[in-house]
């Protein structure tokens, strides 16, 4: 168990939190939210002991392990395999055999964990990164945005692998679906304060809503009785034979604390400036093809019809093309074959992670702002600086000393700012809270005009998708349909692939394994299980045993306060009220405590079935 008390970390004349505390017990898994900039790598950093609270203290246990998957990449080894198996405790560097399990499961083939790490693209990167600090099974597991740049079958691999991992996790990630499916706990950094619920991030968010909703009418109450004794006050302190009652009420003023009322809380607020359409399509692409340098085509004689309104997502795993597939959409790449046509009067908005290169350094991010349509005035580009959270002196900030987070906040703005009825966005997500999420959702839904967009975030395509443009299987289709709907009718083909593309995404055969390796394999699966189920069905045999003892002493206590009853012994009947009342108290604690248990090692056991499930059919 880690415990925090009282800690406080501040920059300057921000302070991130402030006398907070909190515990991370044994196997929960908890996930941190909170807005940009609040402070969540920052306590990140603190628990990894990388940096120091200015107050307070955080204790752990001795010889407790701490994993931090941090987001910045530094490789040194030659080799995938030896940069993962680094990460393999002291005494454990000859179970190499742990890093290719993981590796394999994050969609590195054999060959491939013989390569350089630098060979690889940034997605791929990400996971050995990843996999480096899983194979030294910490005892607790720090994830900060482990789903940026990794592509949805390994979104959930990596979910099945957290929501089976027998330690502590404390996880950081802007997709709320993918955490809500993960943790136990949510905790969230707000108002300098530290807070943890149990549940998902809907619950939590509910109870800090409750929360302010009390503050606030509670805040209002004490005001109208802090002006009732004022009143009282002055209008009668002259009058002596009230000197009493006036006297009593000014020391009641005085102990009145003041609550101060709770300050809006900024947030980004996305309002897309749409230009009229009146066509009923906005474009189409025929017969198009690409390949980089001769290579293998990424897109082959792909066809596709833009209507006004459209909701189109593009979603794949890495690698595939699908960021090609925008480029050639937004005219910064030229088909080989084939043609693309827009109606004459589209005006398209694009968003492509790598385009916070095109930002100007010397400009402030006011200027940038007003670089994106000759019509922007400098009060409506003041506005969009607000919305994307550079305000007042914020705003001009030159493009050169702010962090990649906010140029990509810059590129939003941007395209915020020049009025569009096309928007052609890849991965708008990476580097956004939730809340700036929720906002983005409510804007595009909210457009005018049509949207094909790349995530990788399934709350996004249940929320948006009207079709689907799906790279799968080395083919790219067409699905006429919502995101649901792919899932109950096709589903990803590739989820629990052993092995799956190379650096540049290329499908690889699913790994075969030996019977020798099968054996080894499914001994390990089974000996992970009953590490990981032994201390619940223990934990479960004691709730039992105990809620047996509790309902025995119950049924004498009951037996006996009926005696009492009947002979008067009040002092008799005092003692075995309070009994029976502990009794109860216990026994509905402990069946909490065994319905969570018991749910948790059915959940368990399910992941397991379903990991020798798999294991059976790569084996087949």
């Amino acid at each position: 168990m880690i415990s925090a008390e009282n800690i406080s970390k501040g920059y300057g004349r921000q302070a991130l939190f402030d006398e907070a505390s909190f515990q991370i017990n044994r196997r929960e898994r908890i996930g941190l939210v909170g807005r940009n900039g609040h402070g969540k790598t920052t306590l990140f950093r603190l628990l990894a002991g990388l940096e120091h609270p200015d107050s307070g203290n955080i204790s752990t246990p001795r010889g407790y392990r701490i994993g931090y998957v941090q987001q910045h990449l530094h490789f040194t080894r030659p080799s995938v395999l030896e940069e993962a198996a680094a990460g393999l405790p002291a005494g454990h560097e000859h179970e190499t055999w742990k890093a290719e399990k993981i590796l394999a499961g994050l969609g590195f083939t054999p060959e491939q964990m013989q390569r350089s790490a630098h060979e690889f693209s940034g997605g791929f990167q990400v996971r050995l990164n990843l996999a480096a600090v899983l194979v030294n099974e910490p005892d607790l597991l720090l994830l900060d945005e482990p789903t940026n740049y990794l592509d949805i079958t390994t979104i959930r691999w990596i979910e099945g692998f957290l929501q089976s991992w027998p330690h502590e996790l404390l996880l950081i990630t802007h997709d709320r679906s993918f955490m809500d499916r993960v943790v136990t706990h949510t905790m969230g950094i707000h108002r300098n304060r530290i807070r943890k619920y149990p549940g998902t991030t809907e619950k939590y968010y509910a109870q800090i809503a409750q929360d302010e909703e009390i503050h606030e009418k509670t805040r209002l109450n004490d005001e109208r009785k802090r002006k009732e004794l004022e009143l009282f006050i002055s209008r009668f302190r002259a009058k002596a034979r009230l000197a009493g009652l006036v006297q009593s009420r000014v020391k009641a003023l005085e102990k009145q604390g003041r609550s101060e009322k709770l300050e809006n809380i900024k947030t980004l607020e996305f309002s897309f400036r749409s230009c009229p359409f009146n066509a009923k399509f906005v474009g189409s692409a025929s017969g198009i093809s690409f390949s980089y340098d001769g290579a293998k085509p990424l897109v082959r004689d792909f066809n596709l019809t833009i209507a006004r309104g459209d909701r189109i997502c593009v979603v794949g795993p890495n690698g595939r093309g699908k960021t090609t597939l925008l480029k050639l959409l937004a005219g910064t790449l030229a088909p080989q074959q084939g043609s693309i046509t827009w109606h004459q009067n589209v005006r398209m908005g694009f968003f492509e992670q790598t385009n916070i290169a095109s930002l100007v350094g010397t400009r402030t991010v006011e200027q940038e702002i007003m670089s994106a349509d000759t019509q922007v005035e400098r009060q409506l580009a003041r506005d969009i600086c607000g919305a994307m959270m550079f305000e007042g002196d914020f705003a001009l900030k030159k493009i050169s000393v702010i962090s990649g987070g906010e140029k990509s906040r810059v590129m939003l703005g941007k395209i915020l700012a020049a009025p569009v009825n096309l928007l052609v966005l890849d991965e708008p997500t990476n580097h956004l809270d939730m809340q700036s999420c929720d906002a983005l959702i409510a804007a595009l839904d909210n457009f005018d005009g049509a949207v094909v967009m790349v995530t990788h975030n399934e709350l996004f395509l249940h929320a948006l998708a009207e079709r689907l443009v799906i790279f799968q299987n080395n083919r790219i289709d067409i699905f006429e349909g919502r995101y649901q709907e792919f899932l109950d009718r096709i589903g990803w083909q590739e989820e629990g692939r052993a092995g799956a593309a190379d650096s540049t995404g290329a499908v690889q055969p699913e790994q075969k394994f030996s019977k020798k390796e099968m054996r080894k394999l499914r001994s390990d699966i089974i000996s992970e299980r009953s590490r990981v189920l032994a201390p619940l069905e223990k934990k479960i045999a004691a709730a039992e045993a105990a809620i047996e003892a509790c309902e025995t002493e119950l049924a004498h206590a009951s037996a006996a306060m009926q005696i009492a009853s009947e002979s008067g012994e009040a002092l008799r009947i005092v003692e075995l009220s309070k009994v029976i009342s502990r009794c109860d108290a216990d026994i509905d604690r402990l069946f909490d405590e065994l319905s969570r248990d018991t749910a948790q090692a059915d959940d368990f056991k399910k992941l397991f079935d379903e990991r020798l499930a798999r294991l059976e059919i790569a084996g087949g």
